[in-house]
This record gives structure tokens, C-alpha cells and sequence, in this order.
């Protein structure tokens, strides 16, 4: 069995857009850690913009869904965390930066 890459999935993830923020939960810092077992069983950290957030369920599934569509992949375990809480320092540079 091929091993799954890290690059792989955050690829996947960078596709999932929080639809409040209109950005990609990558490059808004919602993922804290991606953990690839020998087995491919993917375990996620990640948190929200905000425990009150009225899209987790939404986006929890389709980062779910995503990472269930790398071949070869095991088990997959999402890990919502809300510590450290999320702030707009967390984001990527590019997003940052961005001009709208």
C-alpha cells in the first residue's frame, strides 16, 4: 500500500472554503496539525473561526469527505479543538495581504 503524503492532503484541505471568511480553512490557520499514520489513518486538529460558528458541521464534513477520497486511505479523525482559539494572526501572509 502507497503511503499518503502530508502534501496530499493539505492540497485536499486547501480546497475547503469557510464560507463566512470566503477563504480556505488552510490559509486561514484552522488546521493545527495532520498526523499520517504507517497505516494512512489521517488524524486532523483543527478549529473554527469561532465556537459560535454556524458552518462547522459543513465544513467538518467536507474535510472529512476529502481526506476519505485520498486512495488508499484508513480511518479518518477530525479533532475539533478550540485551543489555542483562532485570531486573524493565524492566517497565511498571502491571505493577510490579500487585496479584495
Amino acid at each position: 500500500m502507497e503511503k499518503i503524503k502530508r502534501d496530499d492532503a493539505v492540497h485536499l484541505l486547501s480546497q475547503v472554503v469557510d464560507p463566512e471568511m470566503g477563504a480556505d480553512i488552510v490559509n486561514l490557520g484552522l488546521i493545527y496539525n495532520i498526523d499520517i499514520k504507517p497505516n494512512n489513518d489521517v488524524n486532523v486538529i483543527l478549529t473554527m473561526t469561532s465556537p459560535m460558528c454556524p458552518v462547522i458541521s459543513i465544513i467538518l464534513a467536507d474535510v472529512q469527505l476529502r481526506l476519505q477520497s485520498i486512495p488508499n486511505v484508513g480511518k479518518v479523525d477530525l479533532e475539533l479543538v478550540w485551543e489555542p482559539m483562532w485570531s486573524p494572526e493565524m492566517m497565511s501572509d498571502d491571505l493577510k495581504y490579500a487585496k479584495y
